[in-house]
């Protein structure tokens, strides 16, 4: 038999100070990730008078990005073990900060657009690299829920804070500082990754790349999120809508059948199987679809029907990041070791299904303090219940080479997921709206009420998606505390405190 290749040894772990300024450099480039979803969404009016283009090509500055991202995560996260961890985290930064650069100098709609789909595609190599750095920087340290704890709150109060700095620098300065701002973070990021961040070696077998399966998983998800971003111009209907999201269900299913029987697969399957991960993955992604739908119909409540500014807009979202900010690091750090993820997950989604109900209450003439800010308060908190066990338990216990692209399944999941929420919701609104229009036609002020209408179904249905995640998350997740996080004894006569927990299997 041929003898394998003796695998790279594995980077030195960093001391207990180091590792918690990692924590803030990752933090940071989650953040520049996270907030890139929703900040541009502030600076889109603006950018659409200075630039000229319509309503209909406006949309292209988002799906863009959200194209390119999703569909190259997969390949993104393996990368992460053919070029090494650091490596792809420096490449992923620099390269979005020049995409950055670029959209922020735009002189057209095109140079904007080509931008964005840049910013995509260093995205979906700096979003693993991330993750996969916090595993590998967290593993066997008694450290480690504490600090996906806070991680896991930029993962969730990310969104809300691209609302507020989007909303800041549109009013104060520029719509182009949306992108600019970018530049800024990345330096910090590149600069601390140079100091802190020890160099990663090369997973075992990492030279191998599985051409087949980053085909068909980029293909496959890209007309996935194609088919669903038409979906809310075109309608459900259309061939442009229905022929991508079918053509997009076949690819995913070729990827699986390829993957089954590659040597070297780009996602293996055992990543997949673990019921605690894949629990983490589908409420990961039922949760973005609603966490999306919140941002994108409350922004429209709050600037069309409330007449906040874009700063004010963005203000509002103050006490839901808060309450990540609070919720997570408590749930993560002190009750997660004890009980683990089971109890958690379910009882966070409740909550934040209860403050979508509370959302779908708001009318025309109701208050931000009284409709909006419990609701907002809410949601807040589930999300820091959902996101903080989630983002732990998704790596939690992971195989070292597998770590990028268990990470990236995580981002693939919540990108996919808000892609899902903004057209599937926006083509519930629309229907809503026009039912509401059809039945009140002769009522005053019908196209107001109809809109608020229809921002109230939508957060009917974001709080049925978190019921589902509810669910999901009771019956997959195994009970009792998380391996990871065991004693020595508790795992068994060859544990260590720095050995991986073999894999429970579903």
């Amino acid at each position: 038999m041929t003898q394998a290749p003796e695998a790279a040894p594995p980077a030195a772990a960093p001391g207990a100070d180091r590792r918690w300024l990692i924590l803030a450099v990752l933090g940071l480039a989650q953040l520049v990730v996270v907030l890139d979803a929703t900040i541009v969404n502030i600076a889109l009016p603006d950018a659409q008078t200075d630039l000229g283009f319509d309503d209909a090509a406006r949309q292209w500055i988002v799906t863009g990005y959200s194209l390119a991202f999703g569909s190259l995560l997969l390949l993104g996260g393996r990368l992460t073990g053919i070029l090494g961890r650091r490596n792809t985290l420096m490449i992923g930064a620099i390269g979005f900060a020049l995409a950055s650069a670029v959209g922020g100098a735009a002189p057209s709609f095109e140079v904007l657009v080509a931008a964005r789909v840049a910013q995509g595609v260093f995205g979906a190599l700096l979003a693993p690299s991330v993750l996969s750095l916090m595993t590998v920087t967290f593993a066997g340290s008694k450290d480690r829920d504490k600090a996906f704890a806070v991680f896991g709150s930029i993962a969730g109060g990310g969104g809300g804070i691209g609302l507020l700095l989007g909303g800041a620098l549109t009013s104060w300065v520029s719509w182009r500082w949306c992108m600019y701002v970018n530049l800024v973070m990345v330096a910090i990021v590149v600069i601390g990754a140079l100091v802190f961040i020890p160099k990663q070696p090369r997973d075992p077998g990492g030279n191998h790349l599985d051409l087949r399966g980053a085909v068909l998983s980029v293909l496959g998800v890209f007309a996935l999120v194609l088919g669903f971003a038409q979906s809310e111009t075109d309608g459900w209907a259309s061939v442009t809508s229905w022929g991508p999201l079918a053509a997009g269900v076949v690819l995913l299913a070729l990827f699986v059948w390829a993957e089954n029987r590659s040597e070297h697969p780009l996602l293996p399957m055992r990543v997949l199987l673990d019921r605690t991960r894949a629990a983490s993955y589908l409420t990961v992604l039922l949760a973005a679809v609603s966490m999306f739908g919140v941002f994108l119909f409350l922004t429209y409540y709050l600037q069309s029907t409330l007449g906040c500014s874009a700063i004010r807009s963005g203000v509002a979202f103050l006490p839901m990041i808060g309450s990540i900010l609070v919720t997570a690091p408590v749930i993560g750090s002190v009750l997660r070791p004890r009980v683990g993820p089971r109890p958690l997950v379910p009882t966070g989604a409740v909550i934040a299904a209860i403050g979508m109900l509370w959302l779908s209450r708001i009318g025309v003439d109701t208050s931000y303090a009284t409709h909006v800010l419990p609701g907002l308060i809410l949601f807040g908190v589930g999300m820091g219940f959902v996101f903080s066990n989630a983002m732990s338990s998704a790596t939690d216990n992971v195989r070292r080479e597998d770590a990028g692209v268990a990470s990236a399944v995580v981002n693939t999941s919540q990108q996919v997921g808000g892609s899902i929420g903004t057209s599937l919701l926006s083509s519930v609104a629309a229907s809503a709206a026009t039912a509401y229009a059809a039945d009140h036609g002769g009522a005053a002020d019908v196209a107001a009420a109809a809109a608020v209408h229809s921002y109230g179904v939508a957060f009917l249905f974001s709080a049925g998606f978190f019921l589902v995640a509810a669910v999901i998350a009771a019956v997959l997740y195994p009970s009792g505390r998380p391996a990871g996080d065991r004693t020595p004894d508790e795992v068994g006569p060859h544990g260590g405190k720095h050995e991986r927990v073999p894999e429970h299997v579903a």
